[in-house]
């Protein structure tokens, strides 16, 4: 993909980025509805995170389903994409991050982990964070956008990151290691509301076609009355 990181005695090195893309869930506060198969423009949320992520070059990609597989997969076996299903989704997200970053190949060097409800991010925002991740400082090994001094997603983090939290115990994710290594997390402060915004509820929706104009919409055969 061409991300260029500078390395040891000024020489430059190419970083072979992995994605792991989050869709598992059952979307309780939603209805007992898929958040990923949400469309905006007639597009469902979950093409448009692939689509992203392609789009800034990431070099490979898993999906990780779980809850709704049957539904999702259809949508996503056009991509290049490894899918992933996780067979106790309820067990949480940690579980579902676990088995997309145990099923990225060993020649990754980076890792972004996406979430299928972020409706705005789109290939800009994925290369923002891996230029953050360019040039974070020495010594850190995560880079998670901050708006306002709150934490946003997509994160971006080292092969080291990866390689420790798949060596942990079970509740062992993202947040945990982070919590464990504050010193190695970078905040990349940016003014960017897209990191800070998903949906996770109808209020959700409603409060983003307000604020945006963005209107999500429902499949036919998942909308209710009024939506």
């Amino acid at each position: 993909m061409g991300c260029i990181l500078k390395g040891g005695g000024g020489l430059y090195s190419r970083v072979v980025v992995g994605a792991v893309l989050l869709a598992a869930g059952r979307g309780e506060r939603m209805g007992d509805r898929p958040k990923s198969l949400l469309e905006l423009g007639g597009v469902p949320l979950i093409r448009r995170q692939l689509i992203a992520l392609s789009g800034a070059g990431v070099d490979e990609l898993v999906v990780v389903l779980g809850h709704y597989h049957e539904q999702i997969e259809p949508l996503v076996q056009d991509f290049p994409v490894t899918l992933v299903r996780n067979e106790t989704p309820d067990a949480g997200q940690v579980s579902s991050l676990r088995l997309g970053l145990a099923a990225l190949s060993a020649r990754i060097d980076a890792v972004v982990v996406a979430l299928a409800d972020q409706p705005l991010i789109g290939a800009g925002d994925i290369q923002d964070l891996i230029g953050a991740f360019k040039k974070r400082p020495e010594g850190t090994d995560v880079v998670q956008p901050a708006i306002n001094g709150e934490p946003g997603n997509p994160v971006m983090f080292t092969a080291t990151v990866r390689e420790q939290i798949l060596a942990g115990e079970a509740r062992v994710g993202c947040r945990h290691w982070q919590a464990e290594n504050p010193q190695r997390v970078h905040r990349w402060a940016t003014t960017n509301l897209r990191y800070r915004t998903d949906v996770d509820t109808p209020e959700d929706l409603r409060a983003l076609e307000q604020r945006t104009g963005h209107r999500l919409r429902w499949p036919a055969h998942l909308a209710v009355d009024g939506e």
